[in-house]
């Protein structure tokens, strides 16, 4: 069965329409993506290299995992559902906000940055997305970059999933 997704307006309120998942919007019209970053006790991020086959980006590393958010869904449920789906891994979203969103041509990416005291042992790989999975550095992640095998994020905004690891938007303690 395909996936539809709900669409939103420009201030994010959902809208009556919703879509089948890849079909063409509106201008006026946006969707909402979520990414889970999940980190170890070492800091090093997991990250994933999407199968042969997949829609976008086929065999170039990505950050843990995220999708689109189904028809219905709350962010945190899509952030719940796609690590599970994805890598196997259960974690409870209620109440916890995205450490930041950013905004692209059609839409909405939360991005929620974790902790999971787990190991690469712990993963169990859906593999018609997903062909491998390993914890990575900052620096790793960087050079796969420049090497082309990482799909290409800003490494502005992986510094960003790194530096926003334990605060929302700022160092202070109170944030």
């Amino acid at each position: 069965m395909a996936e539809r997704l709900d669409i939103y307006d420009i201030n994010r309120q959902k809208t009556e329409k919703n879509i089948i998942r890849w079909s063409h919007i509106n201008d006026d019209e946006f969707i909402s993506v979520v990414h889970v970053c999940v980190f170890d006790k070492a800091g090093r991020l997991l990250i994933q290299k999407r199968a042969p086959g997949v829609v976008s980006y086929e065999n170039m590393w990505d950050i843990s995992c995220g999708g689109a958010v189904s028809m219905g869904e709350t962010s945190q449920e899509s952030a719940a559902r796609e690590l599970m789906e994805e890598l196997g891994l259960s974690y409870q979203f209620d109440g916890i906000r995205p450490k930041f969103t950013i905004n692209f041509r059609h839409g909405f990416q939360d991005y929620y940055v974790i902790d999971m005291d787990i190991t690469e042992k712990d993963v169990i790989l859906q593999k018609e997305e997903v062909q491998e999975a390993k914890f990575a550095t900052l620096d790793e992640i960087n050079s796969l970059i420049d090497n082309g095998l990482f799909i290409p994020y800003h490494k502005s905004i992986i510094q960003l999933i790194f530096d926003s690891r334990f605060h929302y938007g700022s160092h202070s303690v109170a944030d």
